[in-house]
């Protein structure tokens, strides 16, 4: 009896418990949402900055087509078609609006004051109906895998690196190959202004065109540019956050980790995010709203931008691309280890309680 309240006691007066331990683990619903809400404000953080550099795209008349154009929310980036729409503000699309912009301080201002402020999400709303349950499946699937290969392979205490990294790939795999068909429908019937009644004769004629592979189109670049960036930002943040943040109180350091991690990722992928942007936009005008064979590969995409730009092609717009990931990055594995320490504490309490009901009936 005096041993049970010694430990009892102990338990009670650990400053913080490791996330990690079984006793207290966060259980996968807990996981799922604490990477929604993640999501929803990774999404309402960054889908400005690209809805202002659409804008100022669009004015200058330096979209890549003019049939369609990528869309990232912060969690995906999706293929939009540019629909037609002329005339009144409301048949007009949001990014054929006309304005006279200088720069994105300026585009902000502009578009907040003359446009209302909820313009600087434009085009949310159907990017999520994909991009959240993707990036529940993804991050829910990483901590699983990580969890188990940690499980079996090290201890709750010590995570050998090799793990993120192969956890990372593995789960970002799974979820791109799993959404990749949805993604692709969800375009179509956007080009083609189809009813969800209208979703079968969608996927019927896919099918029926390019067979049930046709389905998977876009996969290959698709996998070819995110498995690496989350096998690289994964082992990046998880070796940052075990030398600079044993204590996960520091949330702060976690924004700065997610930030330095997914930069890194970002620059050593470049190459694989220009030939999936041509590939996107490829398979946008010639199979979502032609309905045409695609002609080229992924290969014939790298050798036509290197024969055109060189070696420095496959590495135009690193910056951008780094402003656009570094801060997606920061908030939502921030937002998510908020989650995961908030349910992590809620359920050693939990623990606890039961612990001190069976001490008092012993």
């Amino acid at each position: 009896m005096v041993i049970h309240k010694i430990k009892l006691k102990e338990i009670s007066m650990e400053p913080e418990v490791n996330m990690d331990n079984p006793l207290f683990r966060v259980t996968p619903a807990q996981q799922m949402l604490s990477s929604c809400t993640g999501a929803l404000l990774t999404s309402c953080f960054v889908t400005p900055l690209d809805v202002i550099k659409i804008r100022l795209q669009a004015q200058q008349k330096a979209l890549m087509s003019n049939k369609c154009f990528i869309y990232c929310n912060g969690l995906m980036d999706h293929l939009c078609p540019c629909l037609n729409g002329n005339g009144s503000s409301t048949t007009q699309q949001w990014y054929k609006r006309p304005a006279q912009f200088t720069g994105t301080i300026d585009a902000f201002v502009k578009i907040t004051r003359n446009e209302g402020v909820l313009s600087l999400w434009s085009g949310l709303s159907p990017t999520l109906v994909l991009a959240l349950p993707a990036t529940v499946i993804y991050f829910t699937t990483y901590e699983q895998l990580r969890v188990h290969l940690n499980d079996k392979y090290g201890s709750y205490r010590s995570q050998p690196m090799w793990i993120p990294l192969l956890a990372g790939g593995l789960a970002r795999t799974w979820a791109v190959t799993l959404v990749s068909p949805l993604e692709l429908i969800r375009t179509k019937m956007q080009s083609q202004r189809l009813s969800y009644l209208d979703v079968r004769i969608a996927v019927k004629d896919l099918v029926k065109v390019q067979g049930v592979k046709g389905l998977w189109l876009g996969l290959g670049p698709s996998l070819l540019r995110d498995v690496p960036f989350s096998a690289i930002y994964w082992l990046g943040y998880e070796s940052l956050k075990k030398k600079y943040m044993p204590d996960p109180n520091r949330l702060g350091l976690s924004f700065l980790c997610g930030a330095l991690a997914g930069s890194f990722a970002a620059v050593v992928t470049l190459p694989f995010d220009v030939v999936k942007t041509h590939r996107q936009i490829e398979l946008g005008e010639q199979v979502l709203i032609s309905g045409k064979t695609v002609p080229s590969s992924t290969l014939a995409a790298i050798m036509k931008i290197y024969q055109q730009s060189g070696v420095s092609g496959l590495f135009t717009g690193v910056v951008p691309r780094v402003i656009k990931v570094a801060p997606a990055c920061a908030v939502m594995i921030s937002s998510y280890e908020y989650g995961k320490l908030f349910f992590c504490r809620y359920n050693a309490r939990t623990h606890e309680r039961t612990l001190s009901r069976k001490f008092e009936e012993v």
